[in-house]
């Protein structure tokens, strides 16, 4: 379904926040017959409904939203409203067409955009590709997940996308490539169940498009995929980092070395992957890597690694504090744990509680040497899947900052304070920027 397909028919856009706003603003320009916007008050931060947007649309809210759903001839949802919202599984059991904004803009835009989705990674391998598609000399618009809705992004020739699974859930076109980074249960609740997160994540690559590339070293993802045609980027075929000509670790475009693994400026195992992705990518898109191996060294030494995201704090102690708040899920936090392999670490964990299984976690960290603190909410239950280890010490704190006071008497100069909350940010902080403020300061505080 395209932009124009809404020309003459009545329109509901779910959702007051950045997203329905431009969505208002795209359906009004192409004329439909009726257009409303309903927020249901109850999954977003509203801002003031006016001015044009209030031209173009009246705002209804509360119980009287479901009506006016029910009684479009399409829907047009904001990436929060979860699946299984009430409204919309009654919805869906109506046969009413729901689609999202993201679905209108690809269908219009596929063939010139890269979209990369996955459990983990997405943010930063995104990054990456438009930074060095930028570099190669292929300019390109930089939006998606990143607070930028897709309605309100300029013309471009090309473009490079973060979608998370909400914004893939509804696409009916996929992008001309299609890339997923990892795979792992994520936001379970908002999916209705790790088959139907799957599901909604892989729907990127099941309309169509001239190249998938993947992360070929993720075992969930390749057991999704079986054998699907795909770029599998970490392997010997493909992009993949392997000893180089001075027996040290370098990248590779299959046979052919192209620089060393210390001119990623990144940190840990994770984000080669990353890196052997992006560099698929511009392959694909038909840039000359092996040729422009000089330039694009320097480009990747240049990269400047994503805010809240195993960034680190210097500190007159000797401990290096580490903000990896963005790492919401076990998973997530499995990785920035290896990343510091090899030295003393303190990890803070704990977040809002959505329930999850913290087994994959106790497992990762079986033969580990490492202290775990954990803080509301759901820090002690992770404690509690811990116990028992014999080489984890495990704490637990009231706040963010008292976690951040005790770290600093159990690690040993230097040694690493991970946050890596292994859980969202929300009821103790406003978003996860906060908690990034919050960790911060307290390093700071404490150091006195």
């Amino acid at each position: 379904m395209r932009l124009s397909d809404l020309r003459g028919r009545h329109v509901a856009v779910w959702g007051a926040g950045r997203e329905g706003r431009a969505a208002v603003i795209a359906i009004a320009a192409h004329g439909p017959a009726g257009l409303v916007a309903v927020d249901d008050s109850a999954n977003f931060l509203s801002l003031p409904w006016e001015g044009a947007v209030a031209a173009a649309a009246p705002l209804v809210t509360g119980e009287e939203g479901f009506a006016r759903l029910a009684a479009a001839e399409v829907v047009v949802r904001s990436p929060g409203v979860p699946s299984t919202h009430p409204w919309m599984v009654e919805l869906r059991r109506r046969a009413v067409p729901v689609t999202q904004g993201s679905a209108l803009w690809m269908a219009d835009h596929a063939d010139r955009t890269v979209g990369v989705t996955g459990s983990k990674g997405k943010s930063t391998t995104s990054s990456l590709i438009s930074h060095l598609l930028a570099a190669m000399d292929r300019p390109n618009v930089f939006g998606g997940n990143i607070g930028v809705p897709l309605l309100d992004l300029p013309e471009a020739e090309l473009y490079v996308l973060e979608l998370s699974s909400y914004q893939c859930a509804d696409l009916t076109d996929s992008p001309r490539v299609a890339v997923v980074t990892a795979l792992f249960p994520e936001h379970l609740d908002a999916h209705g169940g790790e088959r139907e997160y799957y599901r909604d994540k892989l729907n990127l690559i099941a309309h169509g498009p001239h190249t998938v590339v993947v992360n070929g070293a993720d075992p969930r993802l390749a057991l999704e995929l079986g054998d699907r045609a795909a770029v599998r980027a970490g392997l010997p075929d493909a992009t993949h980092v392997a000893s180089g000509p001075d027996g040290t670790r370098w990248f590779h475009l299959r046979d052919t070395p192209l620089f060393p693994r210390e001119v990623l400026p990144l940190v840990g195992r994770h984000n080669e992957s990353n890196l052997c992705v992006a560099l698929a990518v511009l392959d694909a898109l038909g840039v000359d890597v092996v040729g422009r191996k000089d330039s694009l060294a320097v480009a990747v030494a240049g990269f400047q690694g994503l805010a809240h995201r195993l960034t680190e704090i210097s500190d007159p102690s000797g401990v290096t504090f580490v903000d990896d708040t963005l790492a919401t899920s076990p998973y997530a936090a499995m990785h920035a744990i290896d990343a510091y392999e090899g030295r003393p670490l303190t990890v803070i964990v704990g977040g809002t509680d959505r329930g999850l299984d913290y087994a994959p976690l106790r497992d990762h960290l079986a033969d580990r040497e490492i202290t775990v603190i954990g803080i509301p909410d759901s820090g002690p239950r992770i404690v509690e899947a811990l116990a028992g280890l014999p080489a984890v010490r495990t704490e637990v704190a009231e706040d963010l900052v008292a976690a951040v006071g005790l770290s600093r008497k159990l690690t040993p100069a230097g040694g690493v304070v991970l946050l890596s909350p292994a859980a969202p940010s929300y009821g103790r902080f406003r978003n996860f920027e906060h908690r990034s403020e919050v960790f911060a300061q307290a390093v700071v505080d404490t150091a006195r």
